[in-house]
């Protein structure tokens, strides 16, 4: 065996979203090769990758043949998160990934999907963020357990900045962070326009890969606000089936297609999709009407993500500061799972397959 031979074998292997071999892509690197054992590494485009054990029996098997069924292989992963901002932005500059998750009314648990999103990617091995952008009607704190508790601030290249609280292993920032949960918000779109920028400009978040704003239901001022201000990678729709959440969600998708703005769709993901009692496990109730959300994201032909189930666990985790991606119930933390996949797979496609990432410039 050669080095040659190793690369010609792993050049029929296929990324299996991006569509090109890895030795094209630039994913394998440092091949070893020591008798009849070879061992190198596989790039991957996200530590939270889906598809890597995948990738791994296709390189065994693609060495295997060209060499004998005798040849061990070890494979080894590392990453390097795929992004496609602009080089130059000077706001976070080291977030790779800025993924907006919308919805065009309240409640359909958009707070609770962005929740378990980024829980999902940093169990995959990412580095994540939850910026908590719904100023009037903040959640995070309640969800990840942390109400009462204040972020510190810190000197970084002489300015103060704010230090995001840390929990479950990603970084939280919330106006209900900042203010007293008794108090209520009051305060004109302006205002609330500048505390999305220092979200932005003051908090310290570091290097992410995955930055998940969890925005307010509909469209408006913070919408705007935001891709004004930030290179947004893409936006993920929460929806629920039935046909009152479904005409909002199709503003919500209208609004990023609109020309002035063309921030990408990851995709559409349906929540409360069905109930199942838990005395009656094999059963399944579509309270809220049945699939309703795939119906849509067909219609716009966008990738549909998944489904969520309305699942009594999802409610008590979120009120206990036990998000449902940190808690025992196997089932629902599934679906989670299969939806960020999903996400992540669809992210890796928009870096590979679209224009740059920039901040959008709206012009009246």
């Amino acid at each position: 065996m050669t080095h040659q031979d190793i690369l010609d074998a792993l050049g029929k292997v296929r990324e299996p979203d991006l569509g090109k071999d890895l030795v094209t892509l630039n994913m394998i690197k440092d091949i070893r090769i020591d008798g009849r054992h070879v061992s190198f590494t596989i790039v991957l485009t996200t530590p939270a990758c889906p598809l890597k054990e995948i990738m791994r029996r296709d390189c065994e098997a693609a060495i295997r043949e060209k060499s004998g069924a005798d040849v061990t292989v070890s494979v080894g992963f590392t990453a390097n998160t795929s992004s496609n901002r602009v080089d130059g932005q000077t706001l976070l500059p080291n977030v790779k990934n800025i993924i907006a998750v919308v919805s065009g009314k309240g409640g359909v648990g958009k707070s609770t999907v962005s929740a378990n999103l980024a829980l999902a990617l940093a169990q995959g091995g990412a580095k994540v963020g939850l910026m908590d952008a719904d100023i009037y009607g903040p959640s995070v704190p309640i969800m990840f357990g942390v109400r009462g508790e204040r972020p510190l601030m810190m000197q970084v290249d002489g300015k103060d900045k704010i230090v995001p609280i840390e929990k479950f292993g990603i970084k939280l920032i919330s106006m209900g962070l900042l203010v007293d949960e008794k108090s209520a918000v009051v305060w004109r779109g302006p205002m609330v326009s500048s505390a999305i920028r220092q979200f932005v400009s003051d908090v310290f978040w570091g290097e992410l890969d995955y930055l998940v704003i969890d925005m307010p239901p509909g469209t408006g001022d913070i919408h705007l606000t935001l891709v004004q201000t930030v290179p947004v990678t893409g936006a993920i729709i929460v929806t629920t089936p039935q046909d009152v959440a479904l005409a909002d969600a199709r503003k919500a998708i209208a609004m990023f297609g609109q020309a002035q703005i063309k921030v990408p769709i990851i995709g559409l993901v349906e929540n409360m999709a069905w109930f199942t009692p838990a005395e009656l496990p094999d059963n399944k109730y579509y309270i809220f009407g049945k699939e309703g959300g795939r119906r849509l994201a067909d219609q716009y032909d966008i990738p549909f993500l998944g489904e969520i189930p309305l699942v009594q666990g999802i409610r008590e985790g979120g009120d206990a500061g036990v998000p449902i991606m940190v808690g025992d119930d196997a089932i629902t933390k599934s679906a989670f799972s299969v939806f960020a996949d999903n996400a992540i797979r669809s992210i890796a496609m928009r870096n590979a397959h679209m224009d740059s990432t920039k901040v959008v410039e709206i012009v009246v």
